[in-house]
């Protein structure tokens, strides 16, 4: 990845902040961005720290910025680009990733509450796609990988706005990948299952609360649907995306890959 340009955004934990490493120990120069400055700033020392002592990489430390933003904010999205041309002069790759919306079922959510979901899921995509597009298109190369989750092929129970939202971001990733393919840009959305992050362990709360029943109990349940016998890791994601922000990954486009250690038994 020597020469690439990468934003990734929720990138202070979790998924993005694995797949914002991954990019930069291969070499690639990486704009992280996030909402909580402090988690963010954190991240960036850690990351470039490994690099350096790890792989000997002493350029890694200028090969990463870190910038505070609100992905559902239009104005902190153009800054995050105009920041990452200031300092790398192109961008090559985008991840989009988020948090998700609330836990709930449809009678829950006010109007209010799933406006500030479509900004948060879908028009956070539409808009850091549409800033980056004029850039990858002038490269004649781009890689644009949306985070989504299992419930695109299978619908979580009690997450009506994530399953509702993020076929939305489906459907628009294959739309663009039918459109820009001409100009060497692939649009690829990555499907995680259960991966053991914070948002696992939120959901898992949430479920334990309603129910009335032990966190241990609710995170039972997770590890029993996976016939991996184990929930994923942070750093499997990070491969994958690794891989569709490659070269050799040039040919696949308009695809949903879902990385689950088998929990969604749906064939298609």
């Amino acid at each position: 990845m020597k020469g690439k340009v990468a934003i990734v955004c929720g990138a202070s934990k979790g998924m993005g902040r694995a797949i914002a490493e991954e990019f930069l120990l291969r070499g690639a120069s990486v704009a992280i961005c996030s909402r909580n400055e402090e988690n963010l700033l954190e991240a960036m020392k850690s990351m470039s720290f490994r690099a350096v002592n790890e792989l000997q990489d002493r350029d890694a430390v200028n090969r990463i910025i870190a910038i505070p933003a609100d992905v559902r904010d239009y104005g902190s999205l153009k800054r995050v680009v105009a920041e990452t041309v200031d300092s790398f002069g192109k961008v090559h790759i985008l991840v989009n990733n988020h948090g998700g919306p609330p836990a709930g079922f449809f009678e829950e959510f006010t109007d209010e509450e799933w406006y500030d979901a479509i900004d948060l899921v879908l028009m956070s995509v539409v808009r850091a796609t549409r800033l980056v597009a004029p850039y990858m298109k002038k490269e004649g190369w781009g890689r644009i990988i949306n985070i989504t989750s299992m419930s695109v092929k299978e619908p979580i129970d009690n997450l009506v706005l994530s399953n509702t939202l993020r076929l939305a971001v489906i459907g628009l990733a294959k739309t663009l990948s039918i459109q820009w393919a001409r100009y060497g840009i692939t649009v690829n959305n990555i499907a995680p299952g259960p991966i053991h992050t914070e948002r696992i362990e939120a959901l898992t709360r949430s479920i334990a609360d309603k129910e009335g029943i032990t966190f241990e109990e609710a995170f039972s349940r997770w590890v029993t649907r996976v016939p991996a016998g184990r929930l994923g890791k942070p750093e499997e994601v990070a491969k994958l995306a690794a891989f569709l922000a490659s070269d050799d990954a040039g040919f696949i486009n308009g695809t949903t890959i879902q990385i689950d250690g088998g929990a969604i038994r749906f064939v298609l």
